[in-house]
């Protein structure tokens, strides 16, 4: 099983058991003299049999993460999803602080006090350019390796 199976699994798995404890919910009460629609013992049968392969599913996962090595950087799966989770933030916080600087006060008199950027926009959002390119470059490595890596 490649490693990009096991990570679709693994989103499966995880809306399964959502649901099954949505439904173990929904029949945990009934009214004296009726009968729940689903059984929550057979619910809560199936719900751990999910909990069970997913945790089988993620431990496995996590143990080829960091152990499989790209070739040219040599950094292992974790290193790289490290990366791109903290590019994903700095470009959010990057784009965050262009939109915030972009904004334009318009004055009615000149009287008024001109508002005016405290940092060069067109600098930050060069910067802003060049680390979405890195995300998109690492989330597509990082994509590529799960499709050629066999899951250990």
């Amino acid at each position: 099983m490649k490693l990009a199976e096991a990570l679709q699994e693994r989103a499966d798995l995880n809306r399964k058991i959502d649901q099954l404890q949505d439904r173990l919910r929904t029949n945990a009460l009934v009214q004296e003299g009726e009968n729940p629609p689903e059984d929550p013992s057979e619910l809560l049968e199936e719900l751990n049999g999910a909990l069970d392969r997913l945790e089988v599913l993620m431990a496995r996962i996590n143990l080829t993460n960091s152990q499989v090595k790209q070739n040219e950087s040599g950094k292992t799966l974790t290193e790289l999803i490290a990366a791109r989770d903290a590019l994903k933030l700095r470009v959010a916080s990057y784009r965050e602080l262009v939109s915030a600087a972009s904004q334009t006060a318009s004055r009615a008199t000149r009287s008024e006090i001109r508002i005016l950027s405290a940092i060069d926009v067109r600098a930050v959002q060069r910067q802003l350019d060049a680390l979405s390119r890195e995300l998109r470059q690492t989330d597509n490595l990082i994509q590529e390796m799960n499709w050629t890596t066999e899951l250990i």
